[in-house]
């Protein structure tokens, strides 16, 4: 008996950006133990989705095998369900979909663990759940975990600042941290200013004028904790706008970077970089969906393809001027 087939996106080796990706039709993955089997509706693409094609996070994790099909059959797959629908998240990273068998993203189905799974309420779309896992959640506990930024209202409000704010984590960022009151001042192009402020931004800097060169706060203000999503500033351009205690959480470190955290630690400084990479939790998930469920948090889609235009979105991706989440919807 032949096995069943789906539509889904490939790549045969290192590099080649979206001429790279391939259409084709491989079998449905089959779910073991405590996993289950999603039909997909849609899914994000992330910048590490095209950076591991680039060879992101060679020979450490992946690809493991050539072809590869961003991210059909992994371990690494995360989700939030509601009845039969789910966010996921993996590389291609977020998608959302219907369990169909209990037993990555650019493919009608996917494999995810079953204790990685949690509410999406009905009110939170396919769309906007499938933007939300990884870029809501590295804003999430970057701010909370990192920068002892309080969501709530319940903590003595801060001063953050949000690089490349108009992106994926961004847009996230900023909503998260005007929850907790807190003064967000924010980085953006100028086409994207008015969508930041929208998004409750209290201050908005041009990153290619002089003024936002320098990350100088228009009010004067120093920067309690720094979401920085941008990549290409220097440690040394943060460090005077900083408070005593400022801290930079640096979602794409280079060595540079590392090298001054581990420099900051060893002279107990207290004005610091931080490294950070989001390790995904059902608490996590089960929160952002609730936000979203009770109007405190939205998805900011920048544009939508379909499967057989997957190339166009990577495109997009790769391009870096997306102003919120890329979706693929399937």
């Amino acid at each position: 008996m032949s096995a069943k087939l789906m539509q889904a996106v490939q790549y045969n080796s290192y590099g080649g950006g979206a001429s790279g990706l391939k259409h084709v039709e491989v079998p449905v993955p089959s779910p073991k133990t405590n996993e289950v089997l999603l039909k997909l509706e849609a899914t994000s693409i992330n910048p590490v989705d095209w950076k591991i094609q680039d060879g992101f996070l060679r020979p450490f994790f992946l690809p493991r095998k050539f072809p590869h099909i961003p991210y059909t059959n992994t371990a690494h797959l995360f989700g939030l369900v509601y009845l039969n629908v789910f966010i996921n998240i993996n590389t291609c990273t977020d998608v959302a979909g219907e369990v169909v068998e209990y037993g990555g993203g650019l493919a009608q189905f996917a494999v995810a663990s079953e204790s990685s799974i949690a509410a999406r309420p009905s009110e939170v779309s396919a769309a906007e759940g499938a933007g939300l896992p990884i870029a809501g959640l590295t804003a999430r506990d970057a701010l909370t975990k990192i920068a002892g930024v309080k969501l709530d209202g319940t903590g003595e409000p801060k001063n953050v600042l949000v690089t490349a704010a108009s992106g994926g984590v961004g847009a996230y960022a900023i909503q998260l941290a005007k929850l907790g009151n807190n003064h967000v001042t924010a980085t953006c192009g100028a086409r994207n200013v008015d969508l930041v402020k929208d998004l409750g931004a209290d201050e908005v800097l041009d990153y290619k004028t002089p003024e936002g060169a320098t990350l100088k706060s228009p009010s004067g203000r120093k920067y309690d904790a720094v979401v920085n999503c941008a990549s290409g500033i220097p440690w040394s351009t943060f460090e005077p706008n900083l408070t005593e205690k400022g801290i930079v959480v640096y979602l794409a470190p280079n060595p540079g970077v590392i090298m001054t955290y581990a420099l900051k630690k060893l002279t107990f400084s207290k004005k610091r970089p931080v490294p950070f990479s989001v390790i995904v939790k059902r608490e996590g998930l089960e929160h952002l969906a609730q936000l979203v469920k009770d109007g405190k948090l939205k998805t900011v889609i920048d544009s939508k393809f379909p499967l057989n235009k997957a190339e166009d979105a990577w495109a997009k991706s790769i391009d870096g001027h997306a102003a919120g989440k890329i979706i693929v919807e399937l």
